[in-house]
């Protein structure tokens, strides 16, 4: 008898393990996709998943929906290890009705999300769905706004992250856009609040699935998502590797990583990195590699607001989270999107304990009747607001330009920042040296005969006594000026020094960030 029962639950462990069936999973196959759990033993350390909830099926009987119950429903639950460290994962199986949310799907996914809070361990949800299942009505509804629930109070406790491995639409995307990071694959993954379909009957506009939500779309126009890999097994990939950079919640500090690169390597070639004309742009990527461990940086949002670079490195094996202005791109300027890409990545490290290394080089906030309506300095005071709060240990490295209000967000010494570096480079000053001359001068320069010599002899004059870090390091706000070929040990050394850091925030509830 025992037998028999063994045999019965292992027929039915099968049948859990085929989903809707192997013509479904061959469409599945056809289409460019793995299945929901392919896509799970490629992602976790091999023979480390251990599912639940494999028996659990829907309970809707409207619309004949009575005989059609499979066992686990539409997603695949449970936890395993990457790199022998314990993750929860929840995987969408597009072949049972479409992946579509019913009830207890809904509540296996919240059910994964509450273990991984209570156990402190991050939490990759795979997405492949139609969407909330229709037979169910305000029931599906009902069960996202539990998930989106979830989300939110996992935020800050957990690492969140979403893998677009197919459609997800109308509220769908929401869960997702409450994670921290969102990885999606080129060509079969999209998101939109409404398809080509209603944006036509609606607008008039004609637009395909990859122009209205694609992982380009996305990685590149909207900022929605931080990762755009070529194939589905490099999505996953890219994902074990940034978790690599992460701690597992947030009262862990993140996982050191001992390298051969040697903590006191300097680089000659930093020493003349920086153009003489500092109208010449540089490509601040040089920078970083030559610095961090290995010429290792994972960057985050390649493609969108290229002005600002983010992503995580390691520096003397600790993991550090970067944010630079990228000369190569509008001079390396704040805008709106660059602020709110800056901004978020910070919250992002100060919530689990990562380091900040900031690379400055910034001319200002970017001007304009466009950026003024769209809300310049409300979406700058995002990245100063994340810079001001963040308790982490903090660094900052002008290399070039710290100019105006620019300067301020940055990191400076103004907002705790806990040591503020400058190359000889360095140009602290509330603008350039033009700039001001047109401004201080103004009188006398529509008095002279020739305003352009007097404009020149004027602009070289300021920038003897402000373009440079010497002014701001007699106040004490530049704490050292170093040789670029130094920086690399001076910031291990750093982050060596900050390890006992301590900082808090007045106790409140929470700020009132101006979103």
């Amino acid at each position: 008898m025992a037998n028999l029962k063994i045999d019965e639950l292992r027929r039915m462990r099968a049948l859990s393990q085929l989903g809707g069936g192997e013509g479904r999973i061959q469409k599945q196959r056809e289409a460019g996709k793995m299945t929901a759990r392919e896509r799970i033993d490629l992602l976790l350390d091999k023979g480390s998943f251990r599912e639940i909830d494999a028996f659990v099926t829907h309970r809707e009987t409207n619309f004949g929906m009575g005989e059609k119950r499979i066992l686990g429903d539409s997603v695949v639950t449970g936890w395993g290890t990457i790199d022998g460290r314990l993750v929860y994962v929840f995987s969408q199986d597009f072949t049972v009705f479409g992946g579509s949310l019913s009830q207890v799907h809904a509540e296996k996914v919240c059910k994964i999300m509450d273990m991984a809070m209570r156990n402190g361990a991050p939490i990759i949800g795979i997405n492949d769905s139609g969407g909330a299942r229709i037979q169910e009505g305000v029931v599906s509804l009902g069960g996202y706004a539990g998930i989106f629930l979830h989300n939110t109070l996992a935020s800050g406790v957990v690492p969140q992250i979403s893998a677009i491995m197919g459609p997800c639409a109308g509220g769908a995307v929401y869960s997702p856009a409450l994670t921290d990071f969102i990885f999606m694959v080129k060509n079969t993954s999209h998101m939109f609040i409404t398809g080509p379909d209603v944006v036509k009957a609606v607008t008039g506009e004609d637009v395909s699935f990859e122009e209205l939500g694609g992982a380009i779309t996305h990685n590149q126009t909207s900022g929605v998502a931080h990762m755009a890999a070529d194939s589905e097994a490099d999505c996953l990939y890219l994902i074990r590797e940034l978790l690599s950079y992460l701690p597992s919640n947030n009262m862990e500090d993140p996982p050191f990583k001992s390298s051969k690169d040697d903590s006191l390597r300097t680089e000659a070639a930093l020493d003349d990195l920086v153009p003489e004309n500092p109208n010449k742009p540089y490509d601040m990527k040089d920078v970083i590699h030559l610095i961090v461990d290995n010429k290792e940086f994972y960057e985050i949002q390649e493609y969108f607001a290229q002005n600002i670079i983010i992503g995580f490195a390691r520096l003397g094996g600790f993991p550090v989270g970067i944010v630079a202005n990228q000369p190569m791109v509008l001079a390396g300027v704040l805008d709106i999107s660059a602020s709110e890409k800056a901004g978020r990545f910070v919250r992002f490290c100060d919530c689990f304990n990562i380091p900040l290394i900031v690379f400055e080089d910034v001319p200002g906030f970017l001007p304009g009747l466009n950026q003024e309506h769209g809300g310049i300095i409300r979406h700058g005071a995002k990245l100063l607001y994340a810079f001001c709060e963040a308790t982490v240990p903090k660094i900052t490295v002008v290399t070039r330009k710290a100019y105006g209000g620019a300067y301020c967000v940055m990191n400076s010494k103004h907002i705790r920042a806990d040591l503020n570096l400058a190359w000889p480079t360095a140009e602290i000053a509330v603008m350039g040296a033009e700039g001001a001359v047109n401004i201080i001068f103004r009188r006398e320069l529509a008095e002279v005969e020739n305003p352009m010599a007097r404009k020149t002899e004027l602009a070289a004059g300021y920038s003897t006594q402000f373009a440079n870090p010497y002014a701001a390091a007699r106040r004490g706000y530049i704490d050292d000026v170093i040789e670029p070929s130094q920086t690399r040990p001076r910031l291990i050394n750093a982050l060596n020094m900050l390890q006992n850091k301590r900082d808090n925030n007045p106790p409140k509830k929470h700020g009132n960030i101006p979103l």
